[in-house]
């Protein structure tokens, strides 16, 4: 069993930065590929970007790419999601997620783990 906890979610105005952390309770979290969804209200869950257990690979959704980050630190068992030039677009409840896999997954019924969501709000 693998519990996550996101945390770093708050209200921006658009254009600004949050990073948003994923700290795992597994010690070997180093063995799941680590993902980023949202959801706005309204809205159905999406892929945000994922990561590689060892973080050598990355995947992101088109309508972030260039402007958030996907990280990781195994030995710190926490992963990362830097957002930059945030968007109103961007408002929803952002969650962490992981999956045991060799591989990125971008589908979210793949992922075995997820956190409780943080809400991530930007403001015009």
């Amino acid at each position: 069993q693998v519990q996550l906890v996101e945390s770093g979610g708050g209200l921006v105005q658009a254009g600004g930065s949050l990073r948003l952390s994923c700290a795992a309770s597994a010690r070997t979290i180093s063995s799941y590929v680590m993902g980023w969804f949202r959801q706005a209200p309204g809205k159905e869950r999406e892929f945000v970007a994922a990561i590689s257990r060892s973080g050598g690979s990355t995947d992101y959704a088109d309508s972030v790419k260039g402007r958030f980050t996907i990280s990781r630190d195994n030995a710190k068992n926490t992963g990362y999601l830097q957002m930059n030039s945030l968007e109103p677009e961007d408002t929803a409840v952002y969650y962490c997620a992981a999956a045991l896999s060799t591989r990125i997954i971008i589908t979210p019924t793949q992922y075995d783990y997820w956190g409780q969501g943080t809400q991530v709000t930007v403001s015009s």
